[in-house]
């Protein structure tokens, strides 16, 4: 199986005045703008996928959606609470392992840390950061024989600006 990690796109500024919990901060006009693109180039480059899983904060959410959107016919977006700024990595490589067993490729959009959490325990086996995902990067993992802790092996680690780059060629 192959498993994307998507950090959420460029958000507007926090204010705790309007979002006082950060749930419902939004993307930037920007920050969609080049999600959009970044999805885009992702798209051509995978050319299809299973599964999407989002966390349900508001820009995590919408990020989904446009990765979604980026699919011909788009592909259905899940929420799971695992990729909340709190959630579990552990839980929510056990809910790939779990839910997903027979898809080819599958992509979770979330925050950091909790995306490099997960993407060190798919590598190492330990919920450690081994790198950072950039807004609207995308980290490619291969499992060669099942979703486990340490059984993964990493393809790429790719910046939005990388994507947009690519788009542009």
């Amino acid at each position: 199986m192959e498993l994307f990690l998507v950090r959420h796109g460029p958000a507007v500024a926090r204010n705790p005045a309007r979002w006082p919990d950060d749930v419902g901060r939004p993307l930037s006009a920007d920050g969609v703008r080049e999600t959009r693109a970044a999805a885009r180039a992702f798209a051509a480059e995978v050319e299809e996928i299973d599964r999407i899983a989002t966390s349900p904060l508001r820009r995590a959410a919408r990020t989904a959606e446009i990765w979604a959107e980026a699919f011909d016919p788009p592909v259905r977006v899940l929420e799971w609470p695992e990729l909340r700024l709190e959630g579990d990595p552990s839980a929510a490589l056990a809910r790939v392992a779990r839910e997903w067993r027979g898809a080819s490729c599958g992509v979770l959009v979330g925050h950091e840390p909790g995306l490099a959490e997960i993407l060190g325990l798919a590598l190492t086996g330990e919920a450690r950061p081994v790198a950072r995902l950039s807004r609207a990067g995308t980290a490619a993992l291969e499992f060669p024989q099942k979703v486990a802790p340490g059984g993964a092996r990493l393809k790429w680690l790719l910046t939005r600006k990388q994507w947009m780059a690519q788009r542009e060629t």
